[in-house]
């Protein structure tokens, strides 16, 4: 009897030994997996450090000639870094021009062109996107072909316009042409057809209009769609220049992207001026963007997948 239990328990512990030797392999191969991918991830990660700091190069080194006395700069040696940093190149810029009322002409003129391109455009494409007239498709097939003539083509005739009715050296010239766009109809309709039209019609049944659909409903609803385009609008009016240029000759009505340029007139000899007023600009629209960017990323994707 006893024979016989030694050699029903014998496979029983060669069945457990191979289970262990299994496991023990398995935490090898597990152990070599997480070593590889942790190597994998360290390379990828220091590849895109170095194409990071390749990219911002450029705005890098503007930043550390805004902090640089212009000795410094004029120099035989090419210094990446301030040996002496230094404030005095801001505050010569803030005090050469009045680039506190420029910040706050583009932050006024930036912020009504966004929040009318979103009221604008959101309407417009409810009206593509959930109410049926005729000639719908044809109207928003001619709003899209408007995307493909350039400004530049259409801004004497705006320009004459404009001074037409007095609106030169005012923020109605500055605001009121770009209140709407093609680029953000076609965003929001495109999101607004992820929607079930079930959802208009179960809201009509129940007596709910049209504007309190948009803005009771839709709007909640596409919160997405309206961060892409609000850093997409604002980041575009910020960087406006020709127009501005155009239209407006006082310098109280001048944007940051004008006033800048007076830097260069101002003293060309001060090269880290003229940066140091060039950083001072692009800060808001650089916070903006970082802000924003997952926003922008996901707005402009969210419509194209429906589900």
């Amino acid at each position: 009897m006893e024979m016989e239990a030694m050699q029903s328990a014998r496979p029983d512990a060669e069945k457990e030994a191979l289970r262990e030797r299994q496991r023990e392999e398995g935490r090898r191969i597990n152990a070599r997996a997480r070593r590889r991918k942790k190597i994998f991830t360290g390379i990828r990660v220091a590849l895109n450090v170095v194409m990071a700091l390749f990219i911002l190069m450029p705005l890098l080194y503007a930043v550390s000639i805004a902090f640089m006395p212009s000795g410094e700069l004029f120099t035989t040696s090419f210094n990446l870094v301030p040996r002496n940093p230094t404030l005095e190149n801001f505050q010569a810029a803030i005090s050469k021009v009045p680039l506190g009322r420029f910040v706050l002409n583009s932050f006024l003129v930036a912020g009504l062109i966004t929040l009318g391109q979103i009221i604008s455009c959101s309407l417009a494409a409810f009206s593509f996107s959930f109410l049926d007239f005729r000639g719908k498709n044809a109207l928003f097939m001619l709003v899209m072909a408007t995307m493909m003539v350039p400004g530049e083509a259409t801004i004497i005739s705006n320009y004459l316009t404009v001074g037409s009715w007095g609106w030169l050296n005012t923020y109605r010239v500055l605001i009121v042409p770009y209140l709407t766009s093609a680029m953000g109809i076609f965003l929001f309709r495109q999101f607004y057809k992820s929607f079930p039209i079930s959802l208009y019609e179960a809201a009509k049944i129940d007596g709910c209009p049209n504007l309190r659909f948009i803005f009771t409903i839709l709007i909640p609803l596409t919160k997405t769609a309206i961060g892409a385009m609000a850093v997409y609008t604002f980041i575009n009016a910020w960087n406006m220049y020709m127009w501005p240029l155009l239209v407006t000759g006082d310098e109280s009505m001048r944007t940051v992207q004008i006033g800048i340029s007076m830097l260069n007139s101002v003293d060309s000899q001060s090269m880290t001026m003229m940066i140091a007023g060039v950083v001072l600009i692009i800060l808001p629209s650089i916070s903006i963007f970082i802000v924003g960017q997952k926003q922008l990323i996901r707005g402009m994707f969210s419509g194209a997948v429906k589900g």
